[in-house]
């Protein structure tokens, strides 16, 4: 229970801003709406203890990648929101707990939040609901991280087609993007007495300090003010933008790739945001197969977010949306699912992907495919498992992109093709033909051919012996199976 001095005037308004995904104070309508008649305003976010707890699989819920990215963030918020003269308040514990013990010790008349999707997300809204009408507070969801307003599709969420195509052809041909929201320069006080509380550090929730690998991508840094900075580079400083659909399948470099997602994913910044400056720069520099492309991109983003909600939580299970009863797969294997994880497979490309993951917390979505296809189609592994660490590991982890991208390669989603594999050693010789990604991640494979490097298991023993790399010592022999 929070201790505070008390707020005697009764006709004070007091209204709370529980952030979730939504964590910007651009673009913000949940802000917009609690600010516009408060008299203070309480921003406030809450580190569940659930997030954090270690899965069935024996990794973290959160992972240590996702954790850092997070804590930069509500470090940046908080920043950006005592620039306008307000704050925010830091607790751990469950948001339907904290939140309702603030609005009753600060008299708060309500409670304002993102409308986020997800089961678990759903079921901690629906305790707060109970908690809260208790004490006569009301709550208020917004969408703050969807591209088009639910309310301006032009059709009902039952009627989502289960093909993209035919959701794009549709949207297409009127597509409303809302304006992007703005606040005062100036926002209402926190209340009295409440105590702002520290950001915690990795240790706080479980996890261990990881030290930034040299070899990224990119370094991800976490907050909108980084968010809005790589947009402006990428988009306007350098024009990356024209030659996005030429570039999007690299796998090396900062520039292949907008390298958005993560500050989408936690609502760092906004997909109306985005859509607004690719709508710019078609205007003022070029209108191209790139801006579409990206816009594109923003579409698939936007239909797996409504897939999720029509499913609900078939997203989540071993049959996924097209609830298959039988699904070819061993979910006990748990030696080879290490190897996959660990980068351990003794397939190059694959094991690159995974150590790249692992040691940074993204990957290329030519790699995600191609990890996840090889799990689910060669090692026959559970594809739920695949995306729980995906969802551990991921700096740019959301519900639905996540989870619905693990359906579709499965054949348990929205893919209109029966059967579709990824064949790994062809989609290493078309997108790394020299090997470059593989050596970048596996150095021990640095001194093999380009020409081999993608198959050292086929190399002789005197190959071996000649590039430094023994089979089953320095680097691991293929797990059985397809290669």
């Amino acid at each position: 229970m929070e201790n505070k001095q008390k707020i005697n005037n009764l006709r004070t308004q007091v209204k709370i801003v529980w952030f979730r995904n939504d964590l910007r104070v651009h673009d913000n309508d949940v802000l917009a709406k609690a600010a516009s008649d408060a008299d203070y305003l309480l921003p406030v976010y809450c580190f569940d203890p659930r997030q954090y707890e270690t899965t069935s699989l024996g990794f973290a819920k959160t992972g240590a990648h996702r954790a850092q990215f997070l804590i930069e963030t509500l470090a940046n918020l908080r920043a950006n929101l005592e620039a306008k003269g307000s704050g925010l308040v830091i607790r751990i514990g469950k948001p339907e707990e904290v939140i309702a013990d603030l609005a009753k010790a600060t008299q708060a008349k309500a409670v304002y939040a993102s409308q986020e999707i997800g089961t678990e997300e759903d079921a901690t809204v629906k305790q707060l609901e109970k908690r809260l009408w208790k004490n006569q507070v009301f709550l208020e969801l917004l969408w703050t991280g969807n591209l088009i307003h639910p309310a301006d599709l032009p059709f009902p969420l039952n009627s989502l087609s289960n093909v993209f195509t035919d959701f794009r052809k549709e949207i297409e041909q009127g597509l409303k993007v809302r304006e992007a929201v703005t606040l005062p320069d100036t926002l209402p006080l926190l209340p009295p007495g409440v105590e702002a509380g520290s950001l915690p550090k990795l240790t706080d929730l479980g996890l261990t300090h990881t030290t930034p690998d040299t070899r990224a991508v990119l370094h991800f840094k976490g907050g909108e003010t980084a968010g809005l900075q790589r947009i402006e580079d990428y988009i306007w400083q350098r024009s990356l933008l024209q030659h996005y659909k030429d570039t999007r399948n690299g796998l090396l470099g900062a520039d292949y790739s907008t390298k958005f997602s993560p500050w989408l994913a936690n609502g760092a910044i906004s997909a109306r945001t985005v859509y607004h400056e690719i709508k710019k720069y078609e205007q003022q520099v070029v209108k191209n197969k790139s801006t579409y492309h990206l816009v594109f991109e923003l579409l698939w983003r936007e239909y797996f977010r409504l897939v999720a909600r029509k499913y609900g939580h078939r997203i989540f299970v071993k049959g996924g949306i097209k609830a298959k009863g039988e699904v070819e797969m061993s979910s006990n294997r748990k030696r080879t699912f290490k190897r996959w994880k660990n980068g351990e497979t003794g397939i190059p490309f694959i094991d690159a992907n995974m150590r790249e993951l692992n040691a940074t917390g993204f990957m290329s979505n030519r790699g995600r495919q191609n990890v996840a296809s090889y799990l689910t189609k060669d090692l026959k592994i559970n594809w739920v498992h695949g995306a729980m660490y995906f969802e551990s590991q991921l700096i740019d982890y959301d519900v639905s992109s996540n989870w619905c991208n693990w359906n579709y390669v499965a054949g348990v989603g929205n893919d209109p093709r029966k059967d579709r594999y990824f064949d790994i050693l062809s989609q290493a010789n078309r997108y790394d033909n020299k090997g470059a990604y593989v050596k970048h991640w596996l150095p021990e494979l640095a001194s093999i051919p380009e020409n081999k490097v993608h198959e050292p298991h086929q190399l002789k023993a005197t190959e071996q012996q000649a590039y430094e790399m023994i089979l089953g010592q320095d680097y691991p022999k293929p797990i059985p199976g397809k290669k």
